[in-house]
């Protein structure tokens, strides 16, 4: 489908289309308040578009989150940003980062640096106001492209034109770019996986063969976060079929044991991946029944609330399921007792498993996210006033017995089973 700019500029002599893509970003973010706060701090202040949604923006990719460069010094950030009451936070003072507010949207703003120290997880960095020098330090070509708010490019290592071919290219050396972060190993899968028109370069394979031991210095949170973001992109698909993609993601995440699930999904599964979250994607690929997920809790710091989620989906799968597991009943107890998240997560795990749709499973999926957790309909208050039973060990007992009988009468109960209970 022709983009709707593309058939209102297409015919303008005077037409650019880019320029009216950054325009939209004025438009939808207020992001010119952030720009006018810079512009009047001084003569040559200067901010820019720089990274993720420049490439974003000539790739017409969904932008979901805006980046700066300037050339300004973080303090001189801050002072900008105040003088014109918009709200900040330091997000990583030390290596010039200040992460601005405007009406719940956040921008990171990024001072120009150059890396004076590095070990492959951090940097030590130097402020400057040299735009190449910025431009040089960064991972890929097509990820050292700036724009000011016109949407005049500055790309001074053609990242444009290597986006436009496919081609992800290391700024300068490879090697010498992944010894500077481990981590831009994973970024160059994603990358590769979401950009990439072409095989891979052997060179850059070799290279990052050879430092993947590095990549055991880098934190799990940034491991995970990068991860994250592989998975949640356009390109995650493709990974299945890239063997060389596949190898090192395998390597980097040993728990990842059905990751190959991915290979072969049903085409329901294939149109709601996208809607399904992280902690679900990833219950897919590390359940297995015994106790990978819990070493993979333990060595990746997950939350309670999503630890919960996974040992629930490990525990029913580490007992066993049948067609019993998904009959309509049973399915009324795991939403009474685990929750409504817990239950949809069951359902869809279920589903992505088979290789064909199940049409049974997929209408118990949509009624079930039409449904609220039972409530018991027996309270203490109404024991006591009825049968003048006190509080204390008795009536809790009563209650027990009452919610058992209600649970297993498919949660109905009558005022005669009620009264039996209570005096027996």
């Amino acid at each position: 489908m022709i983009n709707i700019l593309d058939k209102l500029f297409s015919n303008s002599k005077n037409f650019n289309l880019l320029s009216i893509k950054f325009q939209k970003i004025k438009i939808d973010t207020e992001i010119t308040k952030i720009f006018s706060a810079i512009e009047k701090f001084s003569d040559k202040a200067e901010l820019r578009y720089v990274g993720g949604c420049v490439r974003k923006t000539i790739n017409n990719e969904t932008i979901d989150d805006i980046d700066l460069a300037v050339n300004l010094k973080p303090t001189e950030v801050i002072e900008a940003l105040k003088k014109n009451s918009i709200k900040y936070f330091d997000t990583g003072i030390k290596h010039g980062t200040i992460t601005a507010i405007i009406n719940k949207n956040k921008f990171e703003i990024t001072s120009l640096r150059k890396d004076t120290k590095t070990d492959g997880r951090h940097a030590e960095v130097e402020f400057f106001n040299d735009w190449k020098e910025d431009a040089s330090r960064r991972d890929f070509s097509i990820n050292s492209i700036y724009a000011d708010i016109n949407g005049n490019l500055f790309d001074p290592f053609d990242g444009k034109k290597d986006l436009e071919n496919g081609d992800i290219k290391f700024i300068g050396n490879a090697e010498r770019r992944i010894k500077e972060d481990y981590l831009r190993i994973l970024r160059y899968i994603r990358f590769f996986l979401n950009y990439s028109k072409k095989d891979h370069d052997l060179n850059i394979t070799k290279t990052i063969k050879k430092n993947l031991d590095g990549v055991s210095k880098i934190s799990t949170d940034r491991l995970l976060d990068e991860f994250r973001k592989l998975l949640k992109s356009k390109g995650f698909l493709r990974l299945s079929k890239d063997k060389f993609c596949f190898e090192i993601i395998n390597l980097i995440f040993p728990q990842f044991v059905n990751l190959s699930i991915f290979k072969n999904l049903n085409n329901f599964a294939l149109k709601n991946i996208d809607n399904l979250d992280f902690i679900f994607l990833i219950s897919l690929m590390i359940i297995d029944g015994k106790d990978n997920a819990d070493y993979f809790i333990y060595k990746f710091n997950i939350s309670k609330n999503d630890q919960k989620r996974i040992l629930f989906l490990n525990n029913i799968y580490s007992q066993g399921i049948n067609n019993k597991t998904f009959l309509k009943k049973n399915l009324e107890k795991i939403l009474y007792f685990n929750g409504k998240q817990s239950l949809l997560d069951l359902i869809y795990f279920q589903i992505f498993k088979l290789k064909k749709i199940d049409n049974k499973l997929i209408a118990m999926l949509n009624f079930f996210k039409e449904q609220e957790s039972k409530k018991m309909p027996v309270k203490a208050k109404n024991i006591i006033a009825k049968y003048n039973i006190p509080e204390g060990k008795r009536l809790g007992e009563i209650l027990n017995k009452i919610e058992e009988k209600w649970i297993s009468n498919d949660f109905k109960i009558s005022d005669q089973e009620i009264e039996k209970l209570v005096k027996n």
